[in-house]
């Protein structure tokens, strides 16, 4: 991607997801995402209705009055974002590849996350680990991430979730909220996932394209595993064709969440589909997510 290019896509990110967070997001991540706990921030004077418990009883000794405790929220959480850079992530049947929208996701959970006062990383990751950038906050800093996301040319065509979890788990040993960015299509990664599941707020964010696993009526079309470079003729004029395809699709997509679903991982699948011209449906998504989550406390 050319320079002025890159530069007008980070900046449309930046201006879209800001006015999305402003408008509806921040909110909703803030009522999901809580500090870690409550800590000590001044003493009052005792008022009809505080609970008694609160009472700081060696400050209404000195002065001769009730005072109470005020507790406010210990604010600040770190976010990771790990994001599979693959070469399937290149794909896009309709007007967006799969990177473009994991970097529109990745700019909506960063913007959302120093809204309020939370700090951002950024792991990218391959089939080996291709960069890794330590929690900070600031808006250039979350401007950073995107531009990482969208620009950064990986070594590596496969993909290895295991190897990035484990590698995360080693080098981020506070508890955290990650946010993992991926297609999935990578060989077994239920262990890593489910010891990191237990350390962190794990959250995986599935980002397909129809096209993986709905095939039109085209005739002789030849299939590219854009990781291995292998290819293969198809005729995906026959509809029993079709069928097993879209069966296999589905079978890969219900494996996953049956994974997520066993290791308590929350899941939120996106799928670009043909005639989405707008990135709304990556902020209904997360906004559905928010809910069911905030639901559930």
């Amino acid at each position: 991607m050319i320079e002025s290019e890159l530069a007008r896509q980070i900046r449309f990110i930046q201006i879209f997801t800001s006015r999305a967070v402003n408008d509806i997001l921040a909110g909703e991540y803030q009522s999901v995402f809580k500090g870690r706990g409550m800590e000590f921030d001044e003493v009052r004077e005792y008022q009809p209705g505080d609970d008694v418990r609160a009472i700081d009883w060696n400050v209404t000794a000195r002065t001769g009055h009730p005072f109470v405790k005020r507790y406010v929220e210990e604010r600040e959480l770190t976010v990771l974002l790990l994001v599979d850079i693959s070469a399937s992530g290149l794909f896009g049947s309709v007007i967006k590849r799969k990177s473009e929208v994991a970097a529109e996701l990745c700019a909506l959970l960063a913007f959302s996350a120093i809204k309020n006062n939370d700090k951002v990383g950024l792991l990218l990751f391959s089939n080996c680990i291709e960069k890794f950038i330590p929690p900070r906050k600031g808006g250039s800093h979350v401007l950073r991430i995107i531009r990482e996301v969208l620009g950064f040319q990986p070594e590596g065509k496969g993909t290895d979730i295991a190897q990035a979890l484990e590698y995360l788990g080693k080098v981020v040993r506070k508890r955290g909220v990650v946010f993992l960015l991926s297609d999935f299509l990578a060989p077994d990664f239920a262990k890593p996932l489910g010891l990191l599941a237990r350390r962190h707020d794990l959250i995986a964010i599935s980002i397909r394209d129809r096209r993986e696993f709905q095939l039109p009526d085209l005739g002789l079309i030849e299939l590219i595993d854009a990781e291995t470079g292998t290819s293969r003729v198809v005729d995906s004029s026959d509809p029993r064709f079709r069928a097993r395809f879209a069966e296999m699709g589905q079978h890969r997509r219900q494996g996953l969440a049956r994974l997520f679903g066993s290791l308590s991982v929350d899941h939120i699948p996106i799928v670009l589909k043909a005639g989405e011209t707008k990135e709304v449906g990556h902020i209904d998504e997360l906004v559905r997510f928010f809910k069911r989550r905030e639901a559930r406390r």
